[in-house]
């Protein structure tokens, strides 16, 4: 796993400047580093070894020094594709897989990518052609970001690392923070900084002439299989992913895995037959602590297992840093329990497993089964679960009577993924700015056109995969990994399990019982009731309880008073919700963490 940075050469100290660049990201592979610099180009890369360790050094170069990559991830079937090139008459100086990506393009160009399976972001410089071609992986596990500012185009894994560069333009990207109240992370293309975008998944660029051009290369593609049984089904969840997980394990370093309560990582750690496992959790609250659970586990396949209890004072200390190292805000709290999780497993190893995608590819999140939870209010017309919505909307918003609003609405008003933090109405109430952002069903429509006719657990799945996965899961994977130089790896995250996943019938995927229904039965194969069956969880951190106490109250306070409070919000607003939240009135925490990661981000990145 590594970190590049790039732009086009305008400037007379480009030495300097790569080199800062690239030392800004030196987290991302602290065992070396490289660099290639002409007059049109420069490149700067930093390596954690991980396969090859001897002879993988990047740049690397093609036969005649015509093209010159750097590329950020792994590629699992590189020894095939490896021998198929050389067939082909292909001269290799390593035996890494970032080289078989330097020649398959220049054998196959951009259909190379579909023949990949793996995690990746590259880049590679034609001298010859003048042009930059990029791409990212498939469901976007590894970032890449780019932007064209004052003539300079800049191109990295990490947006830190534009700061550097004399081109670069700091400025606040607004829509995003509106667009982040809603969603909890940044949904959109453009980032929090003005002009700087993200590559999105599933894409490659290519950039010439001072002319971007990008195109997306693969989609998820859902489309029911109903004739195997269930029986069937399970035996080629449990083929397949067994299958990804080896390929999963190549590396040349020590593999961990992590572990929670949950199914997904447990699944992981008990097929991979890695030698270590690692958890985290909070106090001795068995609501916030998984470690009990995760030593069990681990005695049960006979591994060692290694945890921390993480305290109050450490998870809100390091937090400043970590927004640090997410580059945009990103309110999850479970990103902060990542952190420690990476941090406590870095110590161990260089590589470990993790359980990520499998709720989206199968059909795992608790609201999944809302659709088919009260099929018998689905009855009742539309026009009139509108006004009952409208009339609940105006009443305290309690559990009861959020089911009749959302029931108000439908699938695609309703839904824009696993976290909805502040209506459109609510988030323009605390903001002292106005923005142009989009409302939230403009930004979900494009992916609920792609699956007009499915059915709706099918369209959630969908946009979550797209969206929610992506800005959220993916990237506090990748960041709170690399911030810790660890190499994280999500078999679940495999084009052949992905292909797989997208012919599961919804009914072997959520059921009014249970969800990852097909996948759960294949887990028991490996993993007993007790974990296969258990319900979705998530990575469960007090912050609401943390929120009560003075110490943490009056922390948060501070912030929605301060200065930079009132250049976005009206801080009024925001100390009611946490007063409320603390006499409580309501279960305000979501929303709170949600405005008080961007004022600490914010104070990171511009103050």
């Amino acid at each position: 796993m590594c970190g590049f940075v790039g732009f086009t050469n305008k400037i007379s100290d480009s030495g300097e400047v790569l080199s800062r660049m690239t030392e800004s990201i030196k987290h991302r592979g602290p065992d070396s580093e490289g660099e290639y610099i002409d007059s049109d180009v420069a490149l700067g890369f930093r390596r954690l070894s991980i396969i090859d360790i001897s002879t993988g050094s990047q740049p690397i170069f093609n036969e005649d020094g015509s093209k010159v990559l750097v590329f950020n991830g792994e590629i699992y079937n590189y020894r095939d594709l490896r021998a198929e090139l050389i067939d082909k008459g292909h001269t290799f100086t390593t035996n890494t897989d970032s080289e078989v990506l330097l020649h398959g393009y220049e054998e196959w160009g951009d259909q190379l990518l579909n023949r990949l399976r793996g995690m990746f972001a590259f880049v590679i410089w034609d001298k010859k052609s003048k042009e930059i071609f990029g791409a990212r992986d498939f469901f976007g596990i590894k970032p890449m970001y780019y932007a064209e500012m004052n003539g300079t185009f800049m191109f990295g894994s990490e947006i830190k690392s534009f700061l550097c560069h004399p081109s670069f333009e700091k400025k606040l990207n607004t829509d995003a923070l509106e667009n982040y109240l809603t969603f909890q992370y940044s949904p959109c293309a453009e980032t929090f900084f003005k002009g700087v975008y993200k590559l999105l998944p599933a894409h490659w660029f290519r950039y010439k002439n001072g002319i971007m051009k990008t195109e997306r290369y693969w989609s998820v593609n859902f489309d029911d299989d109903n004739k195997p049984d269930l029986e069937e089904w399970v035996n080629r969840i449990s083929s397949t992913f067994r299958d990804s997980v080896e390929a999963h394990k190549i590396a040349d370093v020590e593999v961990g895995s992590f572990l929670s309560s949950g199914v997904d990582s447990s699944y992981v750690a008990a097929v991979a037959n890695v030698d270590k496992t690692f958890t985290v959790g909070f106090g001795e609250d068995e609501r916030y602590n998984e470690i009990g659970y995760a030593k069990e586990f681990s005695k049960y396949i006979g591994k060692e297992n290694i945890s921390k209890v993480i305290t109050a004072d450490e998870y809100w200390g390091e937090f400043p840093k970590i927004q640090y190292h997410m580059d945009e805000p990103l309110a999850d709290p479970a990103a902060v329990a990542l952190y420690f999780v990476c941090k406590l497993a870095s110590e161990s190893v260089k590589v470990v497993l993790s359980g990520e995608g499998a709720d989206e590819l199968f059909g795992g999140y608790n609201i999944y089964k809302e659709p088919d939870d009260v099929a018998i209010y689905n009855a009742v017309p539309m026009p009139i679960r509108r006004e009952i919505g409208k009339l609940c909307s105006r009443l305290p918003h309690k559990r009861g009577v959020n089911f009749f609003i959302r029931r108000g609405k439908t699938l695609e008003e309703r839904f824009i993924g696993n976290a909805y933090i502040f209506s459109e109405s609510e988030r323009k109430d605390i903001l002292a700015i106005k923005t142009n952002a989009p409302a939230a069903a403009e930004i979900t429509k494009p992916f609920y056109d792609m699956v007009k006719g499915k059915d709706n657990v099918t369209k959630m799945q969908f946009l979550d995969i797209n969206l929610w996965m992506t800005g959220d899961i993916l990237l506090k994977a990748d960041k709170m990994s690399m911030a810790n130089s660890l190499e994280l790896r999500v078999p679940f995250l495999d084009k052949e399990v992905m292909a797989l996943a997208q012919r599961i019938p919804k009914k072997y995927r959520v059921t009014k019982e249970n969800t990852k229904y097909a996948m759960r039965m294949a887990a028991h194969r490996a993993c007993p009731p007790r974990t296969a069956d258990k319900k979705k969880l998530g990575f469960p951190v007090p912050i609401r309880v943390w929120l009560k106490e003075d110490e943490h109250y009056n922390k948060v306070k501070a912030e929605f008073e301060s200065e930079n409070a009132r250049k976005f919000f009206k801080p009024e607003k925001l100390i009611s919700l946490l007063e409320d939240h603390r006499d409580g009135k309501y279960d305000y925490s979501r929303k709170i963490w949600t405005v008080y990661t961007f004022l600490v981000w914010y104070k990171v990145y511009f103050s």
